[in-house]
């Protein structure tokens, strides 16, 4: 598949804000159970804002991969069935209890609970919403895997405690070291299910073939033009044109990027906030980068038709 670069930033920003109101919910928690320290409003108040901003970002970026933004509303019709609908309606929710959360945190801190938990569990069915929107499609055997909501669920939330953890830092907060044992856990276990889904992938083969499409049984059939001069919408959309040896490159690049720096930098950081900051630059990079090799990675079937341009 191309991918959209609006879709690498929509779904890796609203991954990290949710991640990151995750990390503070369950700090907040902590604490009102008397195992963890207070995190203090004003710290979870500034960390509600950067996930807002980060989600609000998300929200941007989904427009420009809308043919027809002013019919975007349309798509909420379609709830019963379609996962796109039930994350066009998850979203607005998920904002909506993390700035009454944000705000409660000031102004009426006996509610922060309550809307916590109901801004969590909506956070939660947006991993899982956005996950199966790709995880239900048949046609895709890359995507049609149960680790692909899991790895959406556990990339973002290691991104959000890395960001946590790097807000703790510069805040000085007692929070630190448990934000940056999360992140250790959350980001060793994203490495865990993602290389699973690499080695997946890399054992399916395809269920049909020139061979099969076009009914000739012959083995040596070979596509050397696409009965065009120049390009089409397929091979704009559904083939990212990229070159073998390059989505090598990118593969290696995001795990190195995404997971091993991130779990060596955050393990040498300590709580210096430098080193923090550096983790959740570092790794938010190459969270862009593992998206966009997941959606390049998706071999959409009409590409048996077109595979060369004469």
């Amino acid at each position: 598949m191309h991918p959209a670069f609006s879709v690498l930033f929509l779904t890796t920003l609203l991954g990290a804000g949710q991640g990151l109101f995750l990390a503070l919910f369950a700090a907040e928690v902590a604490a009102r159970l008397n195992v963890g320290p207070a995190p203090g409003p004003a710290f979870l108040v500034a960390g509600g804002a950067v996930a807002l901003v980060l989600t609000g970002l998300g929200l941007v970026a989904s427009i420009f991969h809308i043919g027809h933004p002013e019919r975007g509303f349309r798509a909420l019709s379609r709830w019963r069935t379609s996962w796109l609908s039930r994350e066009l309606v998850a979203l607005p929710l998920f904002m909506a209890g993390l700035f009454g959360w944000t705000a409660a945190q000031l102004m009426a801190p006996q509610w922060t609970l309550a809307l916590g938990t109901f801004t969590a569990v909506v956070c939660i069915a947006l991993f899982v919403c956005t996950g199966m929107i790709y995880a239900c499609l048949r046609l895709l055997q890359e995507w049609a895997t149960p680790l692909t909501p899991v790895n959406y669920l556990l990339l973002g939330c290691a991104s959000g405690a890395t960001l946590a953890a790097a807000c703790a830092g510069i805040a000085r907060s007692p929070l630190t070291g448990a934000f940056v044992t999360a992140a250790l856990a959350l980001t060793a276990a994203g490495a865990i299910t993602r290389i699973a889904a690499l080695r997946r992938n890399r054992a399916l083969r395809p269920r049909s073939t020139l061979q099969s499409a076009i009914g000739i049984p012959h083995p040596k059939i070979r596509q050397t033009a696409q009965g065009l001069m120049g390009g089409s919408f397929n091979t704009r959309e559904f083939f990212h044109g990229a070159t073998p040896q390059k989505m090598k490159a990118v593969k290696w690049g995001f795990l190195v990027a995404a997971f091993a720096l991130p779990l060596a930098l955050l393990f040498l950081a300590g709580d210096s906030p430098a080193m923090l900051v550096i983790a959740a630059i570092v790794q938010y990079a190459g969270l862009l980068a593992e998206r966009w090799y997941f959606f390049a990675d998706a071999n959409h079937p009409q590409n048996l038709y077109y595979q060369a341009i004469s």
